[in-house]
């Protein structure tokens, strides 16, 4: 039956997001390595934090997050006024596409770029504009090739996720200062703590009024089950962030546990340290299979493969292993999977089974 009741231009455009699998059929001893997830977990003083907050399930939440503004601030040296939080760094960049982009507005970032870019600009009516990358690799110059009086927002990971590639900052400065007036530029940190002496715009943001960098508590903090993202932005985009938020957007569980996550930095730099320690023995083992990958910044590789018929083989021998990784046809990389990187066994594990793969073709 026909009904005059119809979403709004754009939105039966959206191809649905697809997270990372965590079952196999008659698989117990499952090894989920497709989400990007802290093999390690959250630190003992968010998980305590935590559950202290559960005595208090009976009393709304802050409304103005000060004190993770504020342990944000003192960790990253950053002005708690121009901080803002989300429901994962996944609401910000939504925000920021209703606040700034809309019917007629371009939004921008790259073929491999986050599958939700293109879903938050047709959320809000706008067009997405798909950029090429240079071996998976964002290309600067294309960006602002792309870029037109019709442009409002240019999405930018750095590092990048699927490919865990990434920039020079010399290079997203070049990009700044390159956009039209009209253009704000988002850096989506998701692992830019991963990444080792790196602030992830801080300063580009601090020096210009069209940068804004976020960054999520779901990745090297632990704590991707309770949704916590910040923003450090210039104060008029924060000041519009703010406006478009639900007012108790977190709850005082997340809160709290994300508060102490950002102030256990003993805890973050071990993470970090495990990861790279990993990271890299588990793309040498990969690479001594015939299985490369670019160099990743981030806590996960991108493991190429000869042909997306090869990847997808090898995707059907893992999962009959009991892993489970990443396939990335959507992204553009057919060829390919993305592998989390585990801890020391898990890490074993992944060899092992690729190279039984690669050994029984």
């Amino acid at each position: 039956m026909a009904t005059g009741i119809q979403p709004q231009p754009g939105i039966l455009d959206i191809a649905l997001y697809v997270g990372g699998a965590s079952r196999l059929d008659g698989q117990s001893n499952v090894l989920k390595l497709s989400s990007n997830e802290n093999p390690l977990g959250p630190s003992t003083a968010a998980i305590q934090a935590f559950a202290r907050a559960g005595h208090d399930l009976h009393r709304y939440p802050s409304t103005d997050h000060a004190d993770l503004r504020t342990a944000i601030a003192d960790v990253w040296g950053v002005d708690p006024a121009r901080v803002v939080c989300g429901v994962g760094s996944g609401e910000i960049l939504k925000l920021l596409a209703e606040g700034y982009a809309g019917p007629g507005d371009e939004v921008v970032f790259t073929e491999h770029g986050f599958s939700m870019y293109p879903i938050y600009a047709h959320a809000c009516g706008a067009t997405p504009v798909i950029v090429p990358e240079r071996d998976r690799v964002v290309d600067v110059d294309a960006i602002l090739a792309a870029c037109t009086d019709r442009t409002r927002l240019i999405y930018l990971a750095n590092p990048a996720n699927p490919t865990g590639t990434m920039i020079p900052e010399p290079e997203v400065a070049r990009l700044a200062a390159g956009l039209p007036p009209q253009a704000l530029v988002v850096l989506d940190g998701a692992y830019a703590e991963y990444v080792e002496d790196f602030d992830a715009g801080r300063a580009l943001v601090e020096a210009r009024e069209n940068v804004i960098m976020t960054r999520t508590f779901s990745k090297i903090y632990g704590l991707g089950g309770l949704r916590v993202g910040w923003a450090y932005g210039p104060q008029a985009v924060i000041d519009v962030l703010n406006r478009l938020r639900g007012p108790f957007n977190l709850s005082a569980a997340a809160l709290a546990a994300a508060e102490a996550a950002m102030r256990d930095t003993a805890h973050t730099e071990r993470c970090r340290a495990e990861n790279a320690r990993w990271r890299d023995w588990l793309a040498a083992g990969l690479a001594d299979l015939g299985v490369p990958s670019d160099p990743s910044s981030a806590n996960f590789i991108l493991a190429r493969f000869a042909s997306a018929a090869e990847a997808q083989d090898c995707d059907v021998y893992l999962r009959s292993q009991g892993i489970i990784v990443r396939q990335v046809a959507g992204y553009g990389l057919p060829q390919c999977l993305r592998i989390t990187v585990g801890d020391e066994s898990a890490c074993r594990r992944v060899v092992h089974a690729v190279g039984q793969f690669k050994g029984s073709r």
